[in-house]
């Protein structure tokens, strides 16, 4: 128990001290936290004593604030009664305060009313003066703003952006602090924009005018080159040295004044001016000046001063480039007529002309490497155009005209600075073409010619007419000048007429030489080698044609051979006209030399084998009319009709044969005798005939015998002695054996030189023999009971088994 009471006396005393100090802690610590300490106490089981204890605690500080109180109450009175006393004074000075309030407010209204009017109008005057201040400032950006409104309506864009410019950085800086300010600084890049984009709608409008317009442009241009080009020939025979340079120059002067009258402030927008009028202009105006180029100085200074140049420059270039394509894409039919040609040069003349107008008067918007890209591309495109659509070309005076205006566009973009070698090599190849057009032209006309020639020779009645002759063609003879009138010409009329010919060619093929900037030994070179086409190729091959006909006779086939003959002489006089015209001696090294002598040479030489042909064909057309009859007994007493036709036909045609030269004439004669020998050897000899009486075989002696008479009679001059006997000689010798029979000494004397029957074949001789052996053994059935006939029979087997004996040692 003792312990137990001692255990609770101990834990009585740990909660008192517990006690004690939560009272200390509610006592020092702040009220706010006051709140942990209270749950210590309601967190153990003493609270009430703990209740007890604070209580206890309360009235020691009651009792110590009541000790406090009783020993200050004193002085507290005192101060109470004090205040009482001034607080009645305090109120009697309120009263007067209040009275004189009253008084002060009731004397000093009016003041305060005035008062408060001065403060108004001051206030009012310094409002005024504020907003004078601020209109000062405000009024000039207004302005500015109103004026750039009216530029851009206006569609001055270069000075409605100076305008933009001046006003972002001077006046809008002043008054950036008002709203409207605001609003307008918003706007600018907007209005930058807006005179963008009108400028850039404007230049297209100038690129799609002045692509309208080139055409125009260029046509201006080409008929100054040409104006030039006639004052340069008027004033001097030489060709032009300085005419492009003079060209450029004043090209380059009328872009000088243009820069001046076209400056960026200009208000003109239209890309090309009235050009319906220029044509009445007495001094044409310069191809440039057509163009209103403002349109484009505006805008590039518009990109400049916005800081976009680049921009501006790859549109423009990207545009042209688009827009050289379109130019020189030519139309299909172009090449139907003159006029394609010209309105395509026409508009690729007008391009250039515009960009070298914008490369001297603008810096940098095009530069020289991009002209001269586009020119290359320009070259290519237009020389491909031109080789295509030229080769359709048939007409030589087109090609001619054609030629005329590919110089005049080439001299114009020369005058421009544009090289154009590659145009003049080009002109060479078409020049090619031009001369198979002339070509095919004067084939067609030298046929003409020749189908229409009566292939008689010329006859004049007087002298007039003989001289017209002698005037178109270089003939001389002293002794056709002697003979009396009427008389005749030894060539027919197509001589004048090819050789006038021949020369009209040479002035076709010079005119296209003209203005080619070609030396005079080239110029000579080129003709004389078309000329030698036109004779080696057309003339030759229509001479041809006109030999190898089967209706030309041998009169015209002789007429031929005189008229070659004489243009063969001719050939020098061409020679000459060509030396002439060119002032080039034909002994200069590279002149090429005329084919004509060669030419001519070929087409007589073709002519005579003709003759020869002829001859041989009608002599073959007679010899068809032959009807011998081979079983004959007796020969008849003349020769065949069928042979004195043929003779008296040979007769006249060498009659004709008059004007050949002596060898064609004894040639075709000798020719004609050696067939007709040849044919009747083989008309005898044929497989047809098998059978062959000694009558028959002297009748064909008689038709012999009228040949050779024939050939002795001399038809035509020059033979010595019996030359043309000479063609039937084998005809002979052989009728002569048989008709003599004359065996033994033709097989005693064969192989030998002197022999009598040299020509006589052995085979030739024994088929003949064949062909008589059978008639003897045939003729008679009663022959072989004669003696005379058996004898025959038996020397006819032996001549030929001698003969069969001949001709198998000669093969042996």
């Amino acid at each position: 128990m003792r312990r137990g009471g001692g255990m609770a006396e101990l834990e009585s005393l740990e909660t008192a001290a517990e006690h004690e100090r939560i009272l200390r802690e509610i006592e020092s610590t702040d009220t706010a936290c006051i709140g942990p300490t209270l749950r210590s106490v309601y967190d153990g089981e003493e609270h009430g004593r703990f209740m007890e204890k604070l209580e206890a605690r309360i009235r020691n500080h009651d009792r110590e604030i009541e000790k406090m109180c009783n020993f200050h109450y004193q002085g507290f009175v005192d101060s109470i009664t004090e205040l009482l006393k001034v607080r009645g004074e305090a109120q009697k000075l309120k009263n007067q305060v209040t009275d004189t309030n009253r008084k002060l407010q009731s004397e000093g209204k009016e003041l305060v009313i005035a008062m408060e009017e001065l403060k108004q109008c001051r206030l009012q005057q310094r409002n005024i003066s504020a907003t004078v201040d601020n209109l000062t400032l405000c009024l000039p950006v207004l302005e500015m703003y109103s004026k750039l409104r009216e530029q851009m309506k206006s569609k001055r864009h270069y000075p409605a952006l100076k305008t933009l410019e001046h006003l972002e950085h001077v006046y809008l800086p002043r008054v950036s602090h008002y709203r409207f300010c605001k609003i307008m600084v918003d706007n600018i890049p907007k209005l930058r924009e807006e005179i963008k984009d009108v400028s850039m709608s404007d230049l297209k409008d100038f690129l799609e005018s002045i692509r309208k317009h080139s055409d125009k442009i260029g046509e201006t241009a080409m008929k100054q080159a040409q104006q030039q080009r006639n004052l340069d020939n008027i004033v001097s025979q030489h060709p032009r040295i300085g005419g492009g340079k003079k060209y450029k120059k004043d090209v380059c002067a009328s872009s000088d004044l243009e820069v001046k009258n076209s400056s960026p402030m200009s208000e003109q927008d239209s890309g090309i001016l009235d050009v319906e009028d220029e044509d009445d202009d007495e001094e044409m105006t310069g191809a440039q000046d057509l163009v209103d180029f403002s349109p484009v100085y505006r805008c590039l200074h518009i990109y400049s001063v916005l800081g976009a140049r680049e921009t501006f420059e790859n549109y423009y270039r990207k545009q042209r480039r688009k827009q050289a394509r379109l130019v020189l894409q030519p139309p299909s039919n172009m090449h139907e007529t003159l006029d394609g040609y010209r309105k395509y040069f026409n508009q690729i003349v007008g391009f250039f002309v515009v960009e070298d107008h914008i490369l001297h008067t603008t810096q940098g918007l095009v530069n020289r490497a991009y002209i001269d890209e586009l020119w290359e591309m320009a070259l290519s495109k237009t020389i491909a155009a031109l080789r295509t659509h030229s080769s359709y070309c048939s007409d030589p005076n087109l090609a001619l005209d054609l030629k005329n205006l590919i110089v005049l566009f080439a001299d114009t973009l020369q005058g421009y600075g544009f090289p154009v070698n590659q145009l003049f090599d080009m002109l060479l190849e078409i020049r090619d073409q031009y001369s198979e057009i002339l070509l095919k032209k004067w084939s067609g006309v030298f046929r003409n010619i020749l189908d229409s020639d009566n292939y008689s020779p010329i006859p004049v009645a007087n002298e007039e007419l003989y001289m017209k002759i002698v005037g178109q063609f270089p003939f001389q003879d002293t002794e056709l000048e002697k003979q009396p009138f009427p008389k005749k010409f030894p060539f027919s009329e197509f001589v004048p007429k090819v050789y006038n010919q021949i020369k009209e060619f040479i002035y076709a093929c010079l005119k296209f030489s003209e203005d080619l900037h070609l030396s005079s030994t080239e110029i000579d070179d080129m003709i004389r080698k078309s000329t030698n086409l036109l004779l080696t190729r057309m003339l030759s091959n229509c001479l041809q044609n006109v030999i190898k006909r089967r209706n030309t006779g041998l009169t015209e086939l002789v007429q031929i051979i005189i008229n070659t003959t004489h243009l063969e002489k001719s050939c020098k006089f061409l020679e000459e006209f060509i030396t002439n015209i060119t002032n080039v001696h034909p002994d200069t090294v590279h002149t090429s030399k005329l084919y004509g002598t060669t030419t001519f040479k070929d087409a007589r030489h073709a002519a005579e084998e003709e003759i020869y042909t002829n001859l041989n064909q009608k002599i073959d057309q007679f010899l068809q009319l032959a009807d011998y009859d081979w079983m004959a007994v007796e020969p008849g007493s003349k020769a065949s009709d069928y042979l004195v036709d043929l003779i008296a036909f040979l007769r006249s045609t060498f009659a004709v044969f008059t004007h050949l030269p002596g060898k064609v004439a004894q040639t075709a004669c000798m020719s004609a005798c050696k067939h007709l020998s040849t044919s009747l050897t083989q008309l005898l000899l044929e497989a047809e005939v098998r059978q062959l009486t000694l009558g028959a075989l002297q009748q064909f002696n008689l038709d012999v015998e009228e040949c050779e008479q024939f050939a002795r009679s001399g038809p035509v001059p020059g033979f010595q002695g019996d030359t043309l006997q000479l063609a039937f000689i084998d005809l002979r010798q052989l009728l002569d054996l048989f008709i003599q029979w004359d065996w033994s000494t033709y097989l005693a004397d064969y192989g030998q030189p002197t022999c009598k029957y040299l020509r006589v074949n052995p085979t030739t001789a024994l088929t003949l023999l064949e062909k008589m052996k059978d008639t003897s053994r045939k003729n008679n059935v009663f022959a072989q009971f004669r003696k005379n006939e058996r004898d025959k029979q038996k020397l006819i087997d032996a001549v030929a088994k001698q003969l069969r004996s001949l001709i198998n040692s000669h093969h042996l």
